[in-house]
């Protein structure tokens, strides 16, 4: 797994990500907001497997 997420994409990916999940503990509480892992996680890691199934980066460095 090449990452394919760049620096301030990755940190978007992470704010967002936790944000979407706080709201199944606080707010509305909605099952749905679990799907705040999806964009937490890929910001953790570095990789999407989208864009590497289209061959997209973000990552400059990992060119």
């Amino acid at each position: 797994m090449k990452k394919n997420v760049g620096t301030v994409e990755r940190v978007i990916r992470i704010v967002l990500g936790a944000g979407i999940l706080s709201l199944a503990f606080v707010g509305p509480q909605s099952p749905w907001a679990y799907l705040g892992i999806v964009p937490l996680a890929t910001g953790l890691v570095g990789w999407c497997p989208p864009y590497a199934l289209f061959g997209f980066s973000t990552c400059k460095s990992c060119k």
